[in-house]
């Protein structure tokens, strides 16, 4: 043993060939296991680096749809505008989206008053 790796003992040169003989004969297992884990890499987790990337550009792109405050200063005028057109073009389907969303708040709010009615009771 030497003081910079205490828990490993010296070995006789008969004892160095044979634990290299055991280490080469990992290395056809090692090399099949290291070949699996690459092609699990390429075709399982590849796939979400890139609807990664969408994700995060759609998120930006719907941060911008929703408010002016997102993206940079020009941006604003940008979504400003396609918002506009977006309502324009389809007023009749987001009024009534709208309507809609408002009466199922309401279902909610009325639902949330309702428990603490009888939390008081």
């Amino acid at each position: 043993m030497s003081e910079e790796y205490p828990l490993y003992p010296e070995l006789s040169e008969q004892g160095k060939e044979e634990a290299q003989r055991i280490m080469d004969s990992f290395k056809p297992q090692l090399r099949k296991l290291l070949d699996d884990v690459l092609g699990d890499l390429y075709t399982d987790v590849s796939y979400y680096i890139e609807s990664d990337h969408w994700t995060n550009y759609r998120n930006a792109l719907m941060d911008g749809f929703k408010g002016y405050t997102h993206g940079k200063t020009n941006h604003a005028y940008d979504y400003k505008e396609l918002r506009q057109s977006i309502y324009e073009n389809h007023k009749d389907e987001i009024v009534k989206d709208l309507n809609q969303d408002l009466v199922e708040e309401n279902e909610r709010l009325r639902a949330y008053i309702d428990r603490l009615h009888e939390q008081l009771r």
